[in-house]
């Protein structure tokens, strides 16, 4: 009995200090510095939380508070200058073929809209101007941001939420003594079309509506109202106040909504809306409130669990840990790193809702950094990363509606611009899912957007193996293909089949005049092999448009291979001008290695030598979405080491310079300004270090660095429905791995050593892998230059078995 209740009190004390790890920690306030606050958010509302004392602060955004409203940024011109711009491009002459582009293709109208905050809910305590022993958190285990601090002997605390079921935030203060909550709470907003006012109900109303943008009038209508609990005390109001005096307690609960529908449909009604929302919220406790969220939040965060060891460090609070952790082993903040990135997507991406975009969902600028929409030409693809493989499958829903709502807007597109079929989009989009090209023609031309983002529902089909869903969205995967088999034009040079105009986002090489204009770039062969490919699948597997199959593989044999040039690197044009020393942040035609697999280590070792030269010609440190991406593909070239060369990179302290990357206090990613891609491609990168399953097999630990000799992880998912329920290693070895089957299917392993299991045959590895999950297009033969001198690969193959699994059985393995 006494040994049964030690290992209960071990148990129940590791439990919390595991939940002690998965806290950011401050002992300061964030004061004005939005990137020092704490983000909560439910999908819907997000809030930065500064943890001022005397007048907390409660930045508040909205999901579908954007400027404009419905509209469309089509150029009809693009159709008649299109034969010229292609003819100029085929004669070297892209610097021409640019500025005919840019004003015959570049939209005369919108750019996109801009995602806006809604204002921010000010409390104020303002004889709290004194305080000791503040502490500050952002607890991601329970989804809770907390404050604490002592005034003349009493201790206050503030928790806030955002929760999920409820889809309200709520606020709660409290103090060690009773009678000592005595504040007064207001709205202000940076919207010109708002106002603020009480109500006979008690509440405080701010109403607004966003701004007018680039000739498109704004109306979006947004209602926040918020309305206060107490327990003893009084409270009364002024025109623009609640005031709570003596209270014991009390309880903000703030709700928000819009009159967005959908794209096309701003009719619904904003107040009822928010004011059904804060009913049904109001009549509840926060404990109510708070358990319900906490159970709603942990149905996704408790999948996964990592545990890469802990060295002390997270005694420190977390900016220190960020300043130290280049010079110091804390295995624990890339934990706690890695998690925080799942802890954003839980609480900026809900189904039902709009994706998150290049902030998530938190912004308090007015006109934000390049609108803080969604760039298609990596940043919006790379915040859905972490969903599928880190157990957050519900949670892509939002991306992948949107980019079938996009193949509905893209048709016009394709039509009206380029007299094609199927549909398509252009680098950028917003809530009104524009297509037409934005920004500036050197990078708005590009017209991967739609084949890029279509992947994702492929993606989703891949992991989950819902076939319902597949026969849903085929007409988006072959909507997709139409537009380039339409779009495609043969080179006179070479006689391949190109994308013409084309760029390789966003270079522009001096050997093409600055222009990033060109025909047949590699990331857009890249693009369209995929969705050529995948279109051809997804028909196969439905048993329909057999002679459309036949007419994509016709074409998809006519692409041009990808190219090895004079320095060994992969070209990311058809032209041998790669410099060296070019060190830009996008890295694009690496696409075809990660996210898609068409270059692998054991499949394609020369393409694979090829891009590992052109990440080493690129650098290391950059913004950090492209060290992000960076992770993922040090990763995937099974470099361990040079990946957390990347995450030492991206966690330290942000540098200030355009270029510098780096984290902001509050672990948000720095582009600089902020962005949220970043958070999610190391998150992602993090995994594909652990576990990776696109190239025709299950590898675990494929890039294992010497920083994580043992740990552990759970609850991670592959490719054809299987779950990595637990995994174990210590001195870089397997020691223990129990995979579950929801689908059945052969499951191929590649581990660093031997393994045996407790039930089942396991058999060393033979031929093409069975289950159709993990069928691997063949990747064409590269073009390599004479000049290239290409090393052969020096790769640890490790162990390969073949398992044969049931659907819904586990299977344990161990080390021999």
């Amino acid at each position: 009995m006494r040994h049964l209740i030690f290992y209960v009190l071990l148990f129940i004390s590791l439990q919390a200090f595991s939940q002690q790890e998965m806290k950011l920690w401050y002992k300061q306030p964030a004061g004005k510095v939005w990137t020092d606050a704490l983000p909560i958010g439910n999908g819907r509302l997000g809030a930065m939380v500064y943890g001022n004392v005397d007048t907390e602060i409660l930045q508040l955004n909205e999901h579908t508070v954007w400027s404009g409203s419905p509209n469309r940024n089509d150029n009809p011109d693009a159709l008649d200058a299109l034969p010229e711009i292609r003819e100029l491009i085929f004669e070297g002459k892209q610097k021409e073929a640019e500025q005919l582009a840019s004003k015959m293709i570049q939209t005369k109208k919108s750019n996109g809209q801009m995602f806006q905050p809604v204002g921010n809910l000010e409390i104020s305590m303002a004889d709290h101007v004194e305080f000791e022993d503040y502490y500050r958190e952002l607890d991601i285990a329970h989804a809770v941001a907390k404050i604490s601090y002592t005034v003349k002997g009493v201790t206050y605390t503030r928790e806030a939420i955002a929760s999920i079921p409820d889809r309200i935030i709520a606020v709660k203060l409290s103090a060690n003594k009773p009678g000592m909550i005595s504040f007064s709470a207001t709205f202000s907003s940076p919207h010109q079309k708002s106002g603020v006012k009480t109500n006979a109900s008690n509440e405080l109303v701010l109403i607004g509506t966003t701004s007018d943008h680039e000739g498109v009038p704004g109306k979006v209508n947004f209602e926040g109202i918020a309305k206060i609990q107490t327990k003893g005390g009084t409270f009364s109001q002024t025109d623009t106040a609640l005031v709570v005096k003596d209270a014991d307690e009390a309880t903000i609960y703030i709700s928000i909504a819009s009159n967005f529908i959908r794209y096309d449909d701003l009719s619904g009604d904003e107040h009822e809306r928010a004011n059904g929302y804060m009913e049904k919220a109001f009549s509840r406790s926060f404990e109510a409130i708070q358990k319900d969220q906490r159970e709603a939040y942990q149905h996704y965060f408790n999948r996964v669990k990592l545990d890469l060891g802990d060295s002390g460090a997270s005694k420190l609070p977390t900016d220190e840990r960020l300043k130290n952790f280049r010079n110091t082993n804390d295995p624990q903040l890339v934990t706690l790193y890695y998690q925080y990135g799942r802890y954003l997507l839980i609480s900026s991406s809900q189904p039902g809702g709009q994706p998150a975009n290049l902030q998530g969902i938190w912004n308090k600028e007015m006109m934000p950094p390049w609108d803080s929409k969604y760039t298609i030409n990596i940043n919006a693809q790379m915040n859905y990363w972490p969903a599928e493989k880190t157990n957050l499958s519900e949670l892509h829903e939002p991306f992948l509606k949107m980019v079938q709502e996009m193949a509905e807007t893209g048709q016009e597109t394709a039509k009206v611009m380029y007299g094609a079929r199927g549909w398509m989009a252009h680098h950028n989009t917003d809530i009104w899912r524009i297509t037409g090209p934005v920004d500036a023609i050197f990078w708005g031309i590009w017209n991967g957007g739609g084949g890029w983002t279509s992947q994702h529902l492929w993606e989703h089909y891949l992991y989950t193996g819902d076939q319902e869903f597949l026969s849903s969205i085929y007409p988006v995967l072959k909507g997709a293909a139409l537009f380039y088999a339409d779009f495609l034009v043969k080179d006179p040079r070479n006689g391949w089949l190109v994308i013409n105009p084309g760029t390789s986002p966003e270079n522009a090489p001096q050997a093409h005049g600055g222009s990033s204009l060109d025909a047949g770039t590699t990331m857009d062969n890249q693009i369209v092999f995929d969705v050529f490919s995948t279109a051809i699948q997804a028909a196969k597997i439905l048993d329909k448009d057999a002679s459309f199959q036949d007419t994509l593989k016709r074409l998809r044999k006519q692409l041009p291979p990808m190219h090895i040039g004079q320095h060994g690197q992969l070209q990311e044009w058809l032209e041998d001008i790669d410099d060296p020393n070019d060190h830009h942040r996008h890295i694009s035609h690496l696409y075809g290695f990660f996210p898609s697999n068409q270059i692998s280590p054991f499949r394609t070792p020369e393409l694979y030598q090829a891009s590992k030269t052109t990440l080493i010609h690129r650098g290391d440190v950059s913004t950090g979405w492209s060290m992000g991406w960076k992770v993922n593909w040090w990763a995937r070239a099974l470099d361990g080491n040079h990946a957390y060369t990347l995450i030492q990179n991206q966690l330290s302290p942000v540098k200030g310079t355009r270029e510098g990357g780096g984290s902001y206090n509050n672990l948000f990613d720095a582009h600089p300004p902020f962005q949220i891609d970043g958070n999610f491609g190391c998150t992602s990168g993090i995994t594909e270090m652990l576990v990776q399953s696109a190239n025709g097999e299950v590898h675990l630990l494929p890039a294992l660095p010497d920083a994580w000799p043992e740990g552990s992880i759970s609850g991670i998912k592959a490719r054809g429905g299987f779950e990595i329920v637990d995994m174990e290693w210590k001195d870089g070895k397997i020691q223990t791995v129990t995979v579950r089957s929801d689908l059945g299917g052969n499951l191929r392993l590649r581990v660093p050593n031997s393994l045996n299991v407790k039930e089942g045959v396991l058999n060393p590895a033979k031929g093409e892998n069975s289950n159709p999950f993990y069928f691997v297009e063949e990747t064409p033969a590269p073009v390599i230059s004479d000049q290239a001198n290409l090393e052969k690969p020096q790769l640890n193959p490790g162990y390969s078995y073949d398992l044969a699994t049931e659907a819904g059985k586990t299977y344990v393995l161990m080390m021999n």
